[in-house]
């Protein structure tokens, strides 16, 4: 079942709205408690959805004139292309409106942003676990067999 569906930038006196989703996704990770994402953090990614010179770009899906879905992504450099490749950095739908088309919608939408910039390649990245998340992925991209590591630091 589909809904109608509105995919648009938000306004910046929408980040109540978007940060509701925001709490989902972080949420849905875990990030709660000592490991969730300061407020201070949190602002400061909003801010730079707006910031011109910033290569990190949210899209929000809207029905009914409420947000209820978010997509973030980010351009930068690769050592094998000549344009900018687009990592869909975070994906998230309420989880009362899944399976609608939200999270194709949005990864569609992302898809069209980046052939409009000029990327040859947009990719991501999601946890083992999010087995529903990846009955989707396997239909709108190719598992590339990488596998993530990462330090703090």
């Amino acid at each position: 079942m589909t809904i109608d569906l509105t995919l648009r930038t938000p306004k910046p006196d929408e980040y109540e709205a978007w940060h509701r989703l925001w709490d989902g996704y972080n949420a849905f990770y875990e990030r709660t408690g000592p490991a969730a994402v300061p407020e201070e953090i949190t602002r400061l990614t909003w801010d730079r959805f707006f910031d011109a010179y910033e290569p990190m770009h949210v899209i929000v899906a809207e029905a009914e004139g409420r947000l209820i879905g978010l997509v973030h992504f980010i351009y930068h450099r690769n050592t094998t292309m000549r344009g900018p490749v687009c990592y869909l950095q975070d994906l998230f739908a309420d989880p009362d409106q899944r399976g609608k088309g939200i999270g194709r919608a949005l990864i569609e939408a992302v898809y069209d942003h980046a052939r409009e910039a000029g990327s040859e390649r947009v990719y991501w990245q999601t946890h083992e676990t999010n087995a529903t998340a990846m009955r989707l992925y396997d239909q709108v991209a190719t598992h590339s067999g990488f596998v993530v590591y990462r330090k703090a630091l």
